[in-house]
């Protein structure tokens, strides 16, 4: 049996209090009203000794001057309300900033055990001899995913109270004046989104739960009836999946810009989360292994993992380049809009993503000697985890902060604390069962695992 030991249970709760007291620190000095904005502006604009670099407090100066020109009363009037509209679009984007951090780590760490799942019963499905030393590992990574839908949740309630401005389309005045929003309004309504997500999430963690209790009554069995239960069960489980992923990037990610739309969209972030669940797998067995457990897990089981990791992110790859390639080549302005905004005002994080998710993981992760080397699998693990971060960063941001952007206590204190309270629920969960499943039919076939 694991033992959580104390060190680690500590660094996690170290993690969590550093990480609320960030979150906390970043409501609190968001700006609540216009005058504030006004004043960030402002003292913004004189940090840079009247210069216009910052993009809005540019913008907000040449509505100013606008309205300062002696060029009549009505253009005087339309440059003040002009310049008023532009200041409440400001303390939107900067209101936002706090709770896009927290929802980008908080989804990231959510989707990131529901890959995890997914690969889980894709091993259940195929039969898969190799890797049911692993199955404890993944499991306990799953156990996260209750806990991180109760918060999505809240947060997905929070914004249909309008305590945030993630969603324009929530915003009544928003799709009043938005006629391609009113469109969409038949799917894109609080009552039917907030009972989408309730059925996703229920739908996720009854598969988790229930196969979690089958794989463990299958220890105590005389044959193999849970494990046929189990196998039906993922079955099932993968049609379900499939279709309900394809929503919930949608509904959650890419309705953040109601405008756009992209028919990859679904695959891509699938591709995103999944190579991250399979890359915490690794991360978490390499440890427990050097903790003196996971005796059966060899390197090849490793290897197996890390071909994974660079397979899924050469797909991932594919899926970035035909959407990226395609949008562009067309160049619908509906479509290309959503680029042009991340190349301009996240250029950085834009590209740094294809870096960090395809480059730096494709040259490390092709040699074959490299896939069992400890030390390497730890590090392009961490390239790819915050590879990923970036992504759904780049995914999420732009369209609720613009380009007020910038990875400060917020985003960091974000991740700090998910990352704080994944670790404590997944390394609290291992220690609640056995690593090594005791009556799997291909259990030896996995520990004599070779190639």
């Amino acid at each position: 049996m694991y033992t959580f030991s104390s060190k680690l249970k500590t660094f996690s709760l170290i993690l969590m209090a550093v990480g609320l007291l960030g979150i906390g620190y970043g409501f609190y000095s968001a700006p609540k009203d216009i005058q504030e904005v006004e004043a960030l502006l402002a003292a913004d604009a004189h940090g840079n000794h009247g210069e216009a670099t910052p993009a809005v407090a540019g913008k907000a100066h040449e509505a100013h001057g606008e309205a300062s020109t002696p060029s009549g009363k009505f253009h005087e009037v339309k440059a003040e309300v002009e310049h008023k509209e532009h200041l409440e679009h400001v303390l939107h984007q900067l209101s936002n900033k706090p709770w896009a951090a927290v929802y980008v780590a908080c989804i990231f760490f959510m989707l990131l055990s529901l890959g995890t799942l997914a690969f889980y019963a894709i091993q259940q499905v195929a039969q898969a001899g190799w890797s049911p030393v692993l199955f404890r590992v993944m499991q306990g990574i799953t156990a996260y995913l209750p806990v991180g839908s109760v918060i999505f949740f809240i947060i997905l309630v929070l914004c249909g109270l309008h305590f945030n401005h993630l969603f324009i389309w929530l915003d009544p005045e928003v799709v009043a004046h938005d006629k391609m929003i009113q469109t969409k309004s038949g799917y894109l309504n609080f009552p039917f989104w907030i009972i989408r997500a309730g059925i996703f999430l229920l739908g996720w963690n009854a598969y988790r739960y229930f196969s979690r209790k089958n794989c463990l009554a299958q220890d105590d069995a005389d044959d193999n009836t849970f494990y046929k239960k189990n196998f039906k069960l993922s079955a099932g489980f993968l049609v379900f999946f499939i279709v309900t992923e394809s929503i919930m990037s949608w509904d959650w990610i890419m309705s953040i810009d109601p405008h756009w739309f992209s028919t990859l969209f679904g695959w891509y972030v699938f591709a995103s989360f999944f190579v991250s669940g399979i890359t915490t797998i690794c991360m978490i067995t390499l440890y427990l292994k050097s903790k003196g457990y996971l005796e059966q897990v060899n390197t090849s089981h490793i290897h197996d993992l890390a071909k994974f990791m660079f397979g899924i992110s050469v797909f991932w790859t594919y899926l970035w380049f035909s959407q990226f390639m395609l949008i562009w080549y067309a160049n619908i302005p509906e479509e290309v809009t959503y680029f042009v905004t991340r190349i301009q005002d996240f250029n950085l994080p834009f590209f740094g993503a294809v870096a960090m998710n395809f480059l730096f993981p494709v040259l490390i992760l092709i040699n074959t000697d490299f896939k069992r080397i400890t030390w390497v699998l730890v590090m392009a693990g961490t390239v790819i985890l915050l590879g990923h971060y970036v992504d759904f960063f780049n995914m999420i941001m732009p369209g609720t902060v613009g380009d007020q952007w910038f990875i400060g206590i917020p985003e960091i204190a974000s991740v700090l604390f998910f990352l704080g309270l994944f670790i404590y629920v997944v390394f609290t969960a291992l220690t609640k069962a056995p690593l090594l499943p005791k009556r799997n039919p291909f259990i030896e076939e996995s520990k004599h695992f070779h190639y």
